[in-house]
């Protein structure tokens, strides 16, 4: 809760990431209250009890959100989906606008391979955003598990992560009411 809400100031690529690891740990602990608190919350040694409770009352939060969601299994709660919507949007609105020749840069850069991660994605096909935080996402899971991880594949996760940072700058940019758009 306390690094997400930095997060989410500060980076909001980063945060996305982050609030979707979340969701897999609570998963993997079965939403359960009881284990994250062994697991997660009892290991914030800085943290006093009144954090302690604040943190365990929001992964209750998001607990809930996934069992009335549908995303006890798998997918995302509509709390996260909400932030691709927006940043789908920002993207759309950087891409008509000639001011910001360097998002536009950076994202035809990005998207032969989106594109290809779509055209491997089947049936699960996600928009062009969305598909690429599941990429970064994917390789953060790899290493994680330790995986070997292909030059080619490294090369495409820097560029990806170099458009998602421009479009994180922008998102910021605009959550504090500072970008212009302008023609």
């Amino acid at each position: 809760m306390f690094i997400a809400s930095e997060k989410k100031r500060e980076n909001i690529a980063e945060y996305l990431l982050y609030m979707w690891q979340i969701e897999d740990l609570i998963r993997a602990n079965q939403l359960d209250i009881e284990k994250i608190e062994q697991t997660i919350i009892n290991n914030y040694s800085t943290l006093n009890d009144e954090q302690k409770r604040e943190l365990k009352g929001w992964y209750e939060s998001l607990i809930d959100m996934m069992k009335r969601e549908g995303a006890a299994e798998k997918g995302h709660i509509q709390l996260n989906k909400n932030v691709i919507i927006q940043l789908d949007d920002l993207h759309r609105q950087l891409l008509s606008n000639p001011k910001f020749a360097d998002y536009a840069t950076e994202y035809y850069q990005t998207l032969p391979y989106i594109v290809e991660l779509r055209a491997k994605a089947g049936e699960n096909k996600a928009d062009e955003i969305e598909t690429a935080f599941n990429a970064l996402y994917g390789l953060m899971l790899l290493r994680m598990q330790g995986k070997e991880i292909s030059e080619e594949t490294k090369r495409a996760a820097a560029q990806i992560s170099r458009f998602l940072a421009v479009l994180a700058k922008y998102y910021k940019k605009d959550y504090n009411n500072e970008l212009d758009t302008e023609e």
